[in-house]
């Protein structure tokens, strides 16, 4: 693609259009001014089907000028729209520009309604039927289709319904994640552990923390080797909210469960991206989320009066 970068191709696209236009202008005077050969009954003398005779009528007037105006329109056009290569027209429009008019005229729209939930904490936004509302269409619409439309998550995308929280489920918390993502990064261990069967102890002992079936004999061996790990997941594999290592304590698997996926895991690492969203919602549009978001784990705190 760097090669269409060039100026050139900007002269190009510009000259194709022009020449396609002054073509059709061209055809259409030359279609004016050349006489076919006709017979005295004004016919071409081509003849199909023993009586179907082409004749040498004119083209319609309606016809011809339809075709000019086209014509015109499309240097007007031209004139005060991008068209003719990096040319931007005299307008100066642009669909990005466009775009950031009608969110700035949307957001000027909504901007009383949120103003509202600005001055609440919260647990009440998450009690404002209103404010709920809003903030299903905002997950519906940027949150969905990786958690699901019941937040409930699949393999590589967290549930937003349990208390699991990598990088922590507080209001803010969540407020911060929404505005700047996150991209959690878990590097490959295996040669740091040592050698294949170091990394399969090691996977038993991981499975143990939670309480899973595991090898208590290779669990065993594998606990000193985790001290690898404990530099993100805690000497006690209860995680590090700070650095978003999961607890590996709770029976959770994001990524997915047993001996193969832990192996996996430990050799390959994992690298997992939430995008930020403040380039998409407003502030307060990323607070009422973050309330109908906290509010699924939190049910009991919503409900009460």
């Amino acid at each position: 693609m760097s090669d269409f970068t060039h100026g050139f191709w900007s002269l190009y696209v510009a000259g194709i259009t022009i020449v396609s236009i002054l073509a059709c202008l061209l055809l259409l005077w030359f279609s004016g001014k050349a006489k076919a050969m006709t017979a005295h009954d004004n016919t071409t003398g081509h003849v199909w089907d023993g009586d179907l005779r082409e004749m040498n009528n004119p083209l319609p007037r309606w016809w011809v000028w339809l075709f000019v105006i086209t014509v015109v329109f499309a240097l007007v056009y031209l004139a005060l729209y991008p068209g003719l290569g990096t040319f931007k027209g005299s307008l100066a429009w642009s669909s990005t520009g466009q775009h950031a008019a009608e969110m700035q005229k949307g957001e000027e729209a909504i901007a009383p309604l949120y103003a509202r939930f600005a001055a609440m904490k919260t647990e009440e936004i998450a009690r404002d039927p209103q404010a709920m509302a809003i903030g299903e269409r905002l997950f519906m619409n940027n949150c969905s289709q990786c958690h699901g439309s019941d937040a409930r998550g699949s393999k590589g995308f967290p549930n937003l319904t349990d208390s699991d929280w990598l990088y922590g489920g507080a209001p803010d918390k969540i407020v911060e994640t929404l505005t700047n993502g996150r991209m959690g990064n878990m590097p490959p261990l295996g040669a740091a552990l040592g050698s294949a069967d170091d990394v399969k102890n090691v996977a038993q002992y991981v499975l143990s923390l939670s309480g899973s079936p595991h090898d208590s004999v290779r669990a065993a061996l594998g606990k000193s080797k985790f001290g690898v790990c404990a530099a993100c997941h805690g000497n006690d594999g209860k995680g590090n909210p700070a650095v978003g290592a999961p607890n590996l304590t709770d029976d959770i698997w994001l990524h997915g469960y047993g001996e193969a996926t832990i192996i996996s895991m430990i050799n390959n690492g994992k690298v997992n991206q939430m995008p930020a969203q403040a380039d998409k919602l407003s502030p307060a549009q990323i607070q009422v989320l973050a309330a109908y978001v906290w509010g699924f784990s939190n049910k009991t705190a919503v409900a009460s009066p």
